[in-house]
């Protein structure tokens, strides 16, 4: 039996443009319906309007927490400069273009601006009527560009932190989009998707974390070197490597491994701290780890009041020992040898440990 198109509600009927009311719009390309890390946080920004493209929309749209108005796309394959082609009639009168800055979001974003013809801003860290904040030199520079035309952004990760549901327990509205796809004879292919080394991976997407805090470096220690053992073991074990604030101001790791407030948001699997006290500004940044474990000597700082496991004991000995189990070379993460820190630095790292 037909069905009258005129008798299709309206938050279902095929659609073949995005409403004139949507003025900025968050794009999320999804494979297989697993969602890019930062899709939540770029729907957020958008104010809860979305358009999912991909494979496993439907699956994919239901992830999506801070979403209130959906549009869905279903593709059978993702290939980036077809689907600019197919999406741009529809997104033409959207003001505010976002997408996040994940592969595919990076890979679409500059194909969509050249067909639409509006500036690109890449790596934004937060968007606002009139004015998208970009950081520039490893977030050591924040411009501010003031925009008054159509724009497109893409969104860095893990920056926003937990974001409350749009809705709250009601369903976002979910339409779909009926979009020719244009004639291209040259377009990027897929031939294999590999997975990131863990070490290189951005830590917004990481599912399993090794986490180093200013109590896993002994007094008088190569801290640098101490961090290097740190990604070593974390890598034997298919983690990322982090750190607190601490850390990375005294220069022992980059800044774009910085976990907290100030740093990068993660919501890892698995969260293993080494010598972290749990501060407020780390622990905010931290998500909701289905499994955390803490090493340190204190079995009252927050960090272990808040672990699946607690491990009391000497954080850089542990180390160590792992390191050697996991049959990983590298410096010690003590002076000499997995000598222990003395009690005062290790106290010192509950006192003033600032992520």
């Amino acid at each position: 039996m037909t069905i009258p198109a005129e008798s299709i509600p309206a938050e279902t009927a095929p659609a073949e443009t995005i409403p004139a009311d949507v003025k900025a719009l968050a794009v999320i390309v999804v494979r297989d319906g697993q969602l890019p890390a930062g899709a939540d946080e770029t729907v957020a920004e958008a104010g809860g309007a979305a358009l999912v493209a991909g494979s496993g929309t439907e699956k994919a749209a239901d992830g999506l927490g801070a979403a209130s108005r959906v549009w869905l796309l279903e593709v059978s394959s993702v290939a980036p400069a077809a689907l600019a082609g197919t999406l741009a009639r529809a997104l033409a009168g959207v003001d505010m273009i976002l997408l996040p800055a994940s592969p595919d979001g990076r890979d679409l974003a500059p194909r969509l601006a050249v067909i639409l013809g509006r500036p690109l801003l890449a790596g934004a860290v937060r968007c606002a009527p009139g004015e998208v904040e970009v950081t520039r030199l490893d977030d050591r520079l924040s411009v501010r560009v003031g925009v008054d035309g159509p724009v497109l952004v893409t969104l860095r990760p893990g920056l926003r932190g937990t974001l409350e549901p749009a809705n709250g327990t009601k369903p976002a509205q979910v339409s779909t989009l009926s979009l020719a796809a244009p004639q291209t004879s040259r377009d990027a292919e897929s031939v294999e998707v590999l997975q990131p080394e863990p070490g290189v991976v951005d830590l917004a997407e990481a599912r399993r974390i090794v986490g180093g805090g200013a109590g896993l470096v002994p007094a008088g220690a190569d801290g640098a070197a101490v961090m290097r053992l740190l990604a070593g073991v974390g890598a034997a074990l298919g983690a990322s490597a982090g750190a607190t604030r601490v850390v990375t101001d005294a220069g022992w790791m980059s800044y774009d491994r910085q976990i907290g407030t100030t740093g990068v948001s993660v919501n890892p699997e698995l969260y293993i701290a080494f010598g972290i006290s749990g501060a407020a500004q780390h622990v905010g940044g931290l998500g909701a780890p289905e499994h955390l474990v803490s090493v340190n000597t204190d079995p009252s700082c927050p960090m272990t009041a808040m672990a699946d496991l607690g491990i009391v004991a000497d954080a850089p000995a542990v180390l160590s020992e792992l390191a050697k189990r996991l049959g990983v070379t590298g410096p010690s993460a003590g002076p000499d040898g997995a000598a222990r820190p003395d009690e005062a630095a290790q106290r010192g790292e509950g006192e003033n440990h600032a992520g």
